[in-house]
């Protein structure tokens, strides 16, 4: 049985996640809708991610002065301005700013500021044997909900169809709803006592004796994140809708079908974590998905794009909870914040770089180069990250004999 605390944490997590799916997909229409070009689609999604590496990069310096429910609350209202500047701003450089400094996402994996937090807490309400399933049915919630949030980006459509609103008037209110969840969320997360996961804070410390594997670490999932960059789930929209000229209805069916597959794929990871290791889980799963990357804008037709993204959906994401189950597992507690913050903030900062190059590269062509890019780039980590850390076990498969 979970704790009341972490079901408030896996219930705003759900809540976060909707918003993210139907957000991801709707950006990009919403940018066009109001005159901007790919590469303008593809310097606002950079920005949001450069925002989300530096305001977390911000409150890992300074957590230990705040209680963890206060830095939470912050970001649930970081989260509702957002929304609202989004619907109400249409200017470019404005609507840059606003995806700098807000937690809009434009991926369907969660890159915000919530995640080391969360991710520190329920490392320390997790013992080692139960971590990696915790980690899982963590990010099974968000899956499931941001597939359901990637069906709701057909919304407006229907809107549309029922000549409710128009076309930029429909998009707007999908922003004001993300705004709303994260009221909702504060309103749960103001239920966690005042003290939640006091503890963690209490004890967590710079990093002394896993400097090294973190920092490798924190590198290697950089380069991951760098080519991530270039498919993050906005720039793929813009490519299929500039590529086969999808309606959002069509496109918000493919993604929730891609978000059910990569749901339960995480709970397929702990059962392959177990009897294979984490990182033999995190490889041979995604290895294979960077492949499948690597050919999609080889597929002659939008039918094999669909078998090949859901395939890749299936195996991509299933180092999500390995890889945060293996972070927390090779640095001690006390070191279990840092490890998250320095290994999750460079990510999002090496993730912001390549919407922009991927946006200019859809400009030029519709061929989707970035796909190519971002796949061999991927292939590369895995390739990196077998050799330098099979060998670097967790406590439970230290123990395990084989």
């Amino acid at each position: 049985m979970i704790s009341p605390h972490v079901r408030r944490l896996l219930w705003v997590r759900g809540l976060r996640a909707f918003g993210d799916g139907f957000v991801s997909l709707l950006l990009p229409l919403y940018l066009i809708e109001l005159g901007f070009g790919a590469f303008e689609v593809g310097a606002i999604t950079a920005g949001t991610l450069l925002g989300s590496g530096i305001l977390t990069l911000a409150i890992g310096l300074t957590a230990h002065r705040f209680r963890l429910r206060t830095l939470l609350l912050f970001a649930t209202i970081m989260m509702a301005a957002t929304g609202i500047g989004f619907a109400v701003v249409t200017n470019f450089w404005p609507l840059l700013l606003i995806a700098v400094i807000g937690t809009l996402n434009p991926s369907s994996g969660d890159v915000s500021v919530f995640l080391p937090l969360e991710q520190a807490a329920l490392a320390h309400v997790a013992g080692d044997r139960e971590r990696t399933a915790l980690f899982a049915r963590y990010s099974l919630v968000g899956a499931l909900v941001a597939a359901l949030g990637a069906l709701a980006a057909g919304l407006p459509g229907l809107m549309i169809d029922a000549a409710l609103l128009p076309m930029r008037s429909a998009l707007q209110l999908m922003f004001v709803l993300y705004g709303a969840i994260g009221v909702v969320a504060a309103m749960i997360y103001r239920k966690l006592p005042a003290d939640f996961a006091a503890d963690t804070q209490a004890t967590t410390a710079p990093l002394k004796k896993s400097r090294r594997v973190v920092y490798v670490l924190a590198a290697l999932f950089s380069l991951d994140a760098f080519g991530g960059g270039f498919i993050v789930q906005s720039m793929l929209a813009l490519w299929m809708f500039e590529k086969f000229q999808l309606s959002i209805g069509i496109a918000a069916a493919i993604f929730f079908w891609t978000g059910v597959f990569t749901a339960f794929s995480y709970l397929l990871a702990v059962r392959i974590a177990k009897r294979f290791g984490l990182i033999n889980t995190m490889v041979f799963t995604h290895l294979p998905s960077s492949v499948l990357l690597v050919l999609i804008p080889l597929m002659p037709d939008l039918g094999w794009v669909i078998v090949l993204l859901l395939v890749r959906s299936a195996l991509s994401q299933m180092d999500v909870p390995t890889r945060s189950s293996y972070v927390m597992a090779v640095v001690s507690p006390s070191e279990r914040a840092a490890a998250a913050s320095i290994t999750s903030v460079p990510r999002s900062l090496a993730s912001s770089i390549s919407p922009l190059v991927a946006g200019y590269l859809l400009q030029v062509s519709t061929f989707g180069w970035p796909l190519i890019i971002g796949g061999v780039l991927k292939i590369v980590y895995d390739l990196l990250l077998l050799g330098m850390f099979r060998a670097v076990r967790p406590p439970e498969e230290s123990s395990t004999k084989r």
